[in-house]
């Protein structure tokens, strides 16, 4: 493909509260065996995009390991390639990364260096799959300046935590707003934009001469009436995991049979990071109900409707309901845990209970230390 792939996993939010606390949120598990970005870098792989850069900022140290490789997305090249950006101190600069448009700019050296003439831009923090072919397409036919992928919200859920826009009868994107208070739309950013490369470079170093440093802010809002900006219509599943609620959401959602396959079993493929560890273990009187578990498990109680990580231990007695256990978590005997998020790497005591109640989802940070001296 004839475009160079830009995935922005550098922000921090704290409608994760203590989720955010030591990972980037591109970096969070889903799904049993994946990470949030290894959706945007498949579709990067599955559309042939060869060159490819992340740029990475807050708590990027699991989000760093986790692209330690980039055989496993099969950007192991001579030509192309998967490449981390980090914030870097220099001579002219000593600033983090201020806000996307910076955090580009920043990097613009990337994009200079590049020959292929359009860029493609995604947010590492959503989950979905698109061919970029298809919307580099419709960019060309519309003979757009910026393509922006839209997609429409389910009539349950809050658009007002996105980007909203509305459209002409040709698809023209009339009108912008940022994380509006109120709003009459349903057609939101999912935050993926095709560019000209050269454009690109142009905006974002006009943005830096007069000191602006966000991309939807201070370019596409600002330039909707002087460039021709188009929205592109995605209707597959796009979900968000910014805030705790769309987290555990998105994660049972793949409970459904449908949404599974729809992922793991339709080409193309989504790809991750591989361990090598042993099947799940279900040993007597264990009891698995409508359950994603992930390998390196041991299960000894009852486990309902939930999603277990890499490496969780359930103990006698137990029951797990309606909750996510992340990974390498050892859950004590008799434990009682329902709606629930259980962070990574904890010890729950044996005879402990938590539940979220009133339709709150309840994380639980245990640090009891199981590695000792």
């Amino acid at each position: 493909m004839k475009a160079i792939g830009i995935v922005l996993a550098g922000g921090n939010n704290n409608k994760m509260r203590e989720l955010s606390n030591k990972r980037a949120i591109a970096a969070m598990p889903v799904a049993g065996s994946y990470r949030a970005i290894d959706f945007a870098l498949s579709n990067m792989s599955n559309s042939h995009i060869q060159k490819v850069a992340v740029i990475t900022q807050y708590n990027a140290k699991s989000l760093n390991e986790h692209l330690s490789s980039s055989k496993w997305w099969d950007f192991g090249r001579k030509q192309g390639g998967l490449f981390v950006f980090t914030p870097t101190i220099t001579a002219r600069n000593s600033y983090w990364y201020r806000g996307t448009a910076d955090a580009m700019y920043q990097n613009i050296s990337f994009l200079k260096k590049s020959h292929e003439p359009y860029a493609v831009i995604a947010s590492g923090d959503c989950i979905y799959k698109l061919d970029y072919h298809k919307v580099l397409d419709y960019h060309i036919n519309k003979r757009a300046d910026i393509t922006v992928v839209c997609t429409r919200l389910p009539k349950d859920e809050d658009a007002c935590r996105f980007g909203v826009v509305k459209t002409g009868e040709d698809g023209r994107i009339t009108q912008f707003e940022e994380k509006p208070i109120v709003t009459d739309s349903d057609t939101v950013s999912t935050g993926i934009y095709i560019i000209r490369r050269r454009q690109l470079i142009e905006l974002l170093e006009k943005a830096a001469e007069e000191v602006r440093f966000d991309f939807v802010k201070d370019i596409l809002i600002r330039y909707k009436d002087i460039k021709k900006i188009y929205a592109y219509s995605m209707d597959t599943y796009w979900n968000n995991i910014s805030t705790v609620e769309a987290y555990y959401k998105t994660n049972m959602d793949f409970l459904d049979k449908d949404v599974r396959n729809y992922f793991f079993r339709q080409y193309p493929d989504i790809y991750s990071k591989v361990e090598d560890l042993p099947p799940a273990k279900y040993n007597q009187g264990s009891n698995t109900k409508n359950s994603l578990i992930s390998n390196g498990c041991i299960i000894n109680g009852q486990v309902e409707n939930s999603i277990l990580f890499k490496k969780v231990y359930i103990g006698n007695n137990c029951t797990i309901k309606n909750s996510i256990i992340l990974n390498d978590v050892y859950i004590g005997n008799n434990t009682y845990i329902e709606n629930c998020i259980v962070e990574s790497r904890g010890t729950i005591q044996a005879n402990s209970s938590y539940i979220g109640e009133d339709g709150e989802i309840r994380i639980v940070v245990e640090k009891n230390n199981r590695y000792v001296l």
